[in-house]
């Protein structure tokens, strides 16, 4: 299993628990959720591996710099 898979089956499981935790309520805003949950761990899991750099973690992360800083002002990321 590639780790883009192994990463798709933890969104998914979260996902099968969130809505199996709902008991009949009905869910809103799934996208802005998941994304505000998982986009902040992993920027800042790249910043760390990447020393602090912010142009090799944009590099990573596939992002323009600029990008990257805003999405840290975002999520109040130092």
């Amino acid at each position: 299993m590639s780790r883009g898979s192994d990463l798709a089956g933890a969104v998914r499981r979260a996902l099968e628990r969130y809505f199996r935790d709902l008991e009949g309520e009905k869910p809103t805003a799934i996208y802005d959720m998941v994304m505000k949950n998982v986009e902040k761990p992993m920027i800042e899991t790249v910043l760390g591996k990447a020393d602090g750099n912010q142009t090799l973690a944009a590099a990573m992360l596939g992002i323009d710099r600029n990008t990257l800083r805003k999405k840290m002002r975002q999520h109040r990321i130092r």
